[in-house]
């Protein structure tokens, strides 16, 4: 194999493959990229077995020409080092020369290095051609449902279930829902009625897609029994499904909603930031009181001391109630809204509360409050 590419291009489609790439693979060969020229362009493989990430840089684009002087072929190389190498070179343009396929010799017209590769026959088989259910989103469409929901998915891997995002089709509805047990983010779009899965995609999966598909118009989704296929622009991402069955979320929301406070987002997110500055003993635990006459937030510590802040502007109905809560759930609920207005509603002290936006009834998240001491 052999090319002569441009190396803003080049690193590139370097920069997005190694998205996959562990920083040290179990699987030694996976700690590689595969580099594949044929006839369509040159293909940029990366994978650590549950996330696969290919990215094709084309010959020619907008009729400027990016890879010339070239021989087909195919090899592995360092996905760090080759990708610190395209970063580094002062050039507009990068030589790959690969010999007998164990050397690669990569230069400008001053640098060169000589990296040791593998062949490409030793890289695993991977199957980015999905067969199964498609469904294709507008990019800001698939990034608001990401956004609104992927955040309350458990960090956690005792149970790995809820690290994933749970995709349910049907009706002309998708619902993604996301928990980690203490919260709840539901999202639900409008889609083709003759659309039909359910899934669940790891959740982190869900934001590296947002995050490379930044440019893209859609994005197609390809769902099957094993694994999760996205496609945009040049670029295909593969992702294991997660196995088990997806906890029950559909009575979680409260329907006997007693006590109702409407505040402005940007007052509520400041008044909980400043607040909780104090609530670090009680693991980021705020407490929030509200009555007719004054809705307080305020936080303590019993080596610090205490921190309160009043909402002036609001509106509230129901008797007096105070409720503890984890500040940054009801932060990320707040800002995943994305709303001016946001209402906080609840049925009692120790009962599961929701925030949601009244002019948009498509998001909703709900919260476990925290007891007080």
């Amino acid at each position: 194999m052999k090319l002569t590419i441009v190396r803003d291009e080049f690193l590139k489609g370097l920069s997005i493959a190694s998205r996959a790439v562990a920083s040290k693979s179990a699987i030694p060969v996976l700690n590689n990229l595969k580099i594949e020229l044929n006839e369509t362009g040159l293909f940029i493989t990366g994978s650590n077995n549950d996330l696969t990430v290919q990215t094709m840089v084309p010959y020619n684009r907008d009729g400027k020409e990016i890879i010339r002087n070239y021989k087909e072929g195919a090899t592995l190389i360092n996905a760090k080092i080759i990708t610190e190498i395209a970063r580094r070179i002062d050039s507009l343009e990068i030589t790959i020369d690969v010999i007998d396929s164990t050397i690669a010799i990569i230069s400008d017209n001053r640098s060169e290095f000589k990296l040791n590769c593998i062949r490409a026959e030793e890289y695993p088989e991977v199957e980015l051609r999905g067969s199964g259910t498609s469904l294709v989103f507008q990019n800001i469409e698939f990034t608001t449902l990401v956004n609104q929901t992927a955040f309350a998915a458990s960090q956690k891997e005792q149970r790995p279930i809820l690290t994933a995002l749970n995709l349910e089709a049907g009706g002309g509805k998708l619902v993604a829902t996301a928990t980690d047990s203490a919260r709840m983010a539901r999202k639900t779009i409008d889609i083709d009625p003759g659309i039909s899965f359910v899934t669940n995609i790891p959740a982190k999966m869900m934001v590296e897609v947002v995050h490379l598909a930044e440019n893209a118009p859609t994005i197609e989704l390809i769902v099957s029994d094993k694994k999760a296929i996205f496609s945009f622009g040049l670029t295909t991402i593969a992702t294991r499904l997660l196995s088990g069955e997806y906890p029950n979320t559909k009575n979680i929301v409260p329907k006997a909603l007693l006590y109702v406070l409407e505040v402005n987002a940007q007052d509520t997110i400041k008044a909980i930031n400043r607040a909780s500055l104090l609530s670090i003993e009680r693991e980021n635990v705020v407490n929030l009181s509200m009555s007719k006459n004054g809705v307080e937030i305020s936080s303590k510590s019993s080596q610090i001391g205490s921190a309160s802040e009043k909402i002036d502007v609001f509106k509230y109905e129901g008797g007096d109630l105070e409720v503890g809560f984890n500040n940054e759930f009801v932060l990320s609920a707040i800002r995943a809204l994305g709303s001016t207005d946001v209402t906080i509603a609840f049925v009692g002290e120790m009962k599961p509360f929701v925030v949601r936006n009244d002019l948009d009834d498509s998001v909703i998240q709900v919260i476990t409050p925290v007891r007080m001491f």
